[in-house]
């Protein structure tokens, strides 16, 4: 392990973009990282390509911030790489934003990704007594040595043979030379969208973490890059190629429908939403509760409210509202207010909540502490009962495929009971999403998900497990 920055146990939630074929390649991938920023807030980067060169910017902060007129008129040419990083593990830091670019024998290459590479500890270590260098701490440095320290002819046996060698998740993106490569893992875990744009001058090819960002830049959605495929995109059109087989039991991420991916996108051919306010209907079906409102707990928790509203009958109403507008930094008052963090961010609407028996719904429970703040803000406002109706299973393990999770001393439902939990949140009744509902609300009929995160089975083999999960490094 190289001295100075720790090495990424947990893997940054993040969203990748690219585009083949298009003049404006650079403004294209500005846009689709502005629709994935939900996906990563820390930092974001476009690397661009005109066939010769790879021309790279990027720095802390959101996309739209960084990426002026004047920054993407430095990103010339027809194909493009983007990355928008939420830096859940490694050094908050200029280092570890993507894409990565090198230039060695196999040409200027850069590289964005999005997942967790769970032997990455153990391929870095071997790199490094070999003499590579490393200059960040994200897992995704290795894949970029892989390539470039392979003997391969060509950069697209060079990547195959690198793939083979990960274990974990990874939807990759590479710009190389004249073409765009993407990649996903066996398992399937990360999603990665194919769209195509109809110009004049022929096809356009983008590729995304969710298909909210073809939406913005009116391409369509025509399906979605395979777990082990590798498609490339180039002169010759778009191909399409198995590096290796795909898992017998692939791992799609039930968390990019429970939370993380927008509502508006289709992900794992299924729209998000539409999974959403199932979770809520049967939600409301398997935990009934006897209320006058239904209020979701802003933004996650609109849909679930909305399927729990229309499965039980109880009026939806929006009772707490979220202020879109606080910064990352904030000076608090010297004089301490109560649950001045949440506060910033909801605020409730009195109104909707006075004298109420309130159902509060919300995607997850992680930690505890900020369930236990709005309970007991919503509590302030009025309300006469708070029901707390969670549309997912508690949660027992962390994730090490590519979601931010905490260790498992961290996670409230891997410590406690449901009504400890209920006890330590303060609502009067506290219910969750059984583990079979949700794969009914998924429609995952042959276990294409994984689940990992509420059942601690986890579907890969996993190095260095108790340490990975007793441990978190330094941000």
């Amino acid at each position: 392990m190289s001295d100075g920055l720790p090495f990424d146990k947990f893997k940054e939630e993040c969203g990748v973009f690219a585009v083949y074929g298009h003049p404006e390649a650079a403004n294209l991938a500005h846009l689709g990282l502005h629709a994935l920023q939900h996906r990563g807030q820390e930092s974001a980067g476009i690397s661009a390509s005109d066939g010769k060169m790879v021309y790279t910017h990027k720095s802390m902060g959101h996309a739209a911030d960084i990426f002026t007129a004047g920054v993407l008129n430095r990103l010339p040419g027809h194909m493009a790489i983007g990355h928008t990083r939420y830096s859940t593990a490694g050094d908050t830091a200029i280092l570890n934003a993507q894409p990565f670019s090198v230039d060695c024998h196999k040409g200027k290459i850069a590289v964005a990704h999005n997942g967790n590479i769970t032997n990455a500890r153990e391929l870095r270590r071997d790199l490094e007594l070999a003499g590579s260098i490393f200059q960040a701490s994200s897992d995704t440095e290795v894949v970029l040595h892989l390539v470039a320290r392979s003997g391969q002819p060509t950069l697209e046996t060079a990547l195959r043979e690198a793939l083979l060698e990960l274990d974990g998740a990874y939807s990759l993106v590479f710009l190389a030379g004249d073409r765009v490569i993407v990649a996903r893992d066996p398992h399937g875990f990360r999603p990665l969208a194919i769209g195509r744009m109809n110009l004049p001058s022929g096809p356009a090819y983008v590729f995304a973490s969710e298909t909210c960002a073809f939406d913005l830049i009116d391409a369509h959605h025509i399906g979605d890059v395979e777990p082990g495929e590798m498609v490339i995109a180039g002169p010759q059109g778009l191909t399409r190629q198995y590096f290796t087989p795909p898992a017998k039991k692939t791992s799609q991420c039930v968390f990019e429908h429970v939370y993380f991916s927008r509502p508006d996108s289709v992900v794992f051919g299924r729209s998000v939403h539409q999974s959403r306010e199932m979770m809520g209907r049967l939600l409301s079906q398997e935990c009934p509760v006897d209320a006058d409102v239904v209020v979701p707990i802003p933004d996650s928790g609109v849909a679930a409210a909305l399927g729990y509203s229309h499965a039980s009958g109880i009026p939806f109403r929006h009772g707490l509202i979220r202020n879109h507008y606080v910064g990352r930094t904030f000076i608090e008052p010297s004089q301490a207010i109560r649950d001045f963090g949440v506060r910033l961010k909801l605020n409730p609407v009195r109104e909707l909540l006075a004298g109420k028996r309130v159902i509060l719904v919300d995607d997850s429970l992680v930690r505890g502490t900020t369930s236990q703040k709005i309970v007991r803000m919503v509590r302030t406002a009025g309300a006469k009962e708070v029901h707390l109706r969670i549309s997912c299973p508690p949660t027992i393990s962390p994730c090490f495929y590519g979601v931010d999770t905490p260790t498992k001393r961290e996670l409230i439902a891997a410590n406690q009971s449901v009504e400890e939990i209920r006890q330590f949140i303060g609502c009067d009744t506290l219910a969750y999403l059984s583990i079979e509902q949700l794969t009914t609300a998924v429609e995952d009929t042959d276990r294409r998900y994984c689940y990992a995160c509420y059942t601690g089975n986890y579907p890969t083999p996993l190095v260095n497990i108790e340490d990975l999960m007793n441990s978190r490094p330094n941000r």
